[in-house]
């Protein structure tokens, strides 16, 4: 646990019971490093690694757990390009509390399950905001999304029964084979996506 305590992360702020990062109250913690480069991009600055500061899991898990009621928001930045740092935060904060964990990133769920080295951190996240901003789709209608591709996405049902799609105007549920709770936790790489199948309406947030 020290250990894992002491990897740092370079992090670009943390905001304190914020409204926008997800449902309810939510400490957002803001990671440097993006690749996608979003043409629009809110905050590009956030592209540069070296633009952030060295943070500890360590201290920021005690900024997490100082607020009793707000759950938590990885963002950025892309959290995935931090994955290791941000895969032991998510394993500390799941060790020393029961909040639940969001999570924006400008992979697709489908691109992060094709990488075991995303594995660790995705089976940690309990709600994942996949794909990249894209500037023509941009849309101000729906909670939680800067662009109308972007997929707010139950993680834990993608493993083990359905992807539940949480927002409109989607209107397909798409289902994965299922896959057991030992390669789920070992993080396999045989947990990949097959074909997908559009069935009934998802279940909506």
């Amino acid at each position: 646990m020290e250990h894992l305590l002491e990897q740092k992360l370079s992090i670009l702020s943390v905001v304190e019971d914020t409204t926008v990062d997800g449902p309810g109250f939510r400490t957002a913690i803001y990671g440097a490093g993006c690749s996608h480069h979003c043409l629009g991009c809110h905050n590009p600055q956030s592209w540069e690694l070296n633009n952030g500061t060295l943070m500890s899991v360590g201290e920021l898990l005690q900024i997490v757990l100082a607020d009793e009621f707000a759950d938590v928001t990885f963002t950025g930045g892309d959290p995935f390009f931090q994955v290791e740092g941000f895969a032991a935060l998510a394993k500390a904060i799941k060790q020393n509390s029961s909040k639940t964990i969001w999570c924006y990133t400008g992979y697709t769920i489908e691109q992060l399950m094709a990488n075991p080295r995303f594995m660790p951190l995705l089976s940690l996240i309990d709600v994942l905001v996949d794909g990249p901003f894209i500037e023509a789709l941009r849309t101000e209608e729906f909670l939680f999304r800067g662009s109308s591709n972007q997929r707010i996405l139950k993680v834990k049902d993608i493993f083990f029964s359905s992807i539940s799609i949480l927002c409109l105007p989607m209107v397909e549920r798409r289902f994965f084979r299922m896959v057991s709770k030992v390669e789920f936790e070992n993080h396999s790489p045989n947990v990949a996506m097959t074909k997908r199948v559009v069935a009934s309406p998802p279940i909506l947030y």
